[in-house]
């Protein structure tokens, strides 16, 4: 099989790709593969670190507050229609797929005008601006949330779940032991993405002292705001880290999770059953992480405390209660397990394998 996959930005669009293709690869060892993503995001120094043929695309995303600004950003995808074709063309590829991120939208549109099958995947409960223009030329349309279903033609979407909770189950576990935890004790894991987040970590730093000492927290403050912690006295149950090697691993072993809520994130604690405390970023696109946290919220299956109501009594006091009341805390993995879309990674398979064929 051959196998065009296109993904950008950010790791909540990089990653699900990469566990779909992955799969290809688990199930068709022969499979030849071309990456297409943007010429200066995450993906462009990541994806030919691990050895895949990448070819790269100058695209922005629209702004919605700079008009004008964006002449030069339709001018730009325009160019990358024609150059995506340039490279659909000389690769030949069975199918394109596209996982999200504004360097999809050429990629997917190209295909679909040189007659190619396509299938893209929405992670978000809200649909993005890519996946919104692109229903429309998308040969098959995978969403992780049903909530999500009825954004999309009925003749072409499917609820297969995200990629990234399939993944999270065959990973192996940490050992607290590697970070200097104790085994007699509760973790409280807290971490805002790979970057971290400026705004929450500033609080998180102004209540370390203030956690208590009948449970352990390891703090993931990301790379860009470490240096401005790792001197920081703390007692002995608080561990600070900069960043972790495929968090999922230390999520095997946590009893509660404090996070943001990107969907991969989000598919991992579903897959995993972690009760988790949700504080959505309020800067990203159609607020969609508010909206992903949300469905879990109301299905039970989760806590949301918003950003600009994020206190030290607030968060200790949802920490003691789904540390301490045992029927609330089993409810939650209850209505995780409920929620969680099982298999999601044979499902997209089978979608592509049918269309290919």
């Amino acid at each position: 099989m051959r196998i065009v996959i296109s993904a950008g930005g950010t790791g909540g669009h990089i990653y699900p790709a990469l566990a779909i293709l992955n799969k290809i690869k688990e199930s068709d060892k022969d499979t030849e593969v071309l990456y297409i993503g943007t010429h200066n995001r995450m993906e462009s120094d990541l994806i030919p670190s691990m050895g895949i043929n990448y070819k790269s695309l100058e695209i922005i995303g629209f702004n919605r507050k700079k008009i004008l600004s964006n002449i030069r950003t339709l001018n730009l995808f325009l160019k990358a229609i024609k150059q995506a074709k340039q490279y659909l063309l000389e690769f030949k590829p069975d199918i394109v797929i596209g996982c999200g991120g504004y360097v999809t939208a050429p990629v997917i549109y190209a295909a679909n005008k040189l007659g190619i099958k396509t299938f893209i995947h929405e992670q978000n409960s809200v649909v993005g601006m890519s996946n919104k223009f692109l229903s429309k030329y998308a040969t098959k349309i995978g969403v992780s949330f049903k909530e999500t279903l009825n954004a999309f033609p009925k003749d072409k979407v499917i609820l297969t779940g995200n990629p990234c909770g399939d993944y999270a189950t065959k990973v192996k576990e940490a050992s607290k032991k590697e970070f200097g935890l104790s085994n007699k004790k509760k973790l409280v894991l807290i971490a805002m993405g790979s970057l971290g987040s400026r705004t929450v970590n500033d609080k998180i730093v102004s209540y370390l002292n203030d956690f208590k000492d009948n449970y352990e927290v390891l703090f993931v403050t990301g790379k860009t705001y470490y240096d401005k912690v790792k001197n920081l006295k703390t007692k002995a149950n608080i561990k600070i880290v900069p960043y972790i090697n495929e968090l999922v691993r230390v999520l095997k072993i946590t009893d509660v999770f404090v996070t943001r809520a990107g969907a991969s994130s989000i598919s991992e604690i579903e897959a995993l059953k972690v009760p988790s405390i949700f504080i959505p970023s309020p800067y990203v696109p159609n607020n969609h992480q508010y909206k992903n946290a949300d469905v879990l919220v109301k299905n039970g299956a989760g806590i949301m405390i918003e950003e600009s109501a994020l206190t030290k009594e607030k968060l200790l006091h949802e920490i003691d209660t789904l540390l301490n009341d045992k029927a609330k805390y089993e409810e939650i993995v209850n209505n995780l397990n409920k929620i969680k879309v099982d298999n999601s990674l044979d499902k997209i398979y089978e979608i592509i394998e049918n269309l290919v064929k």
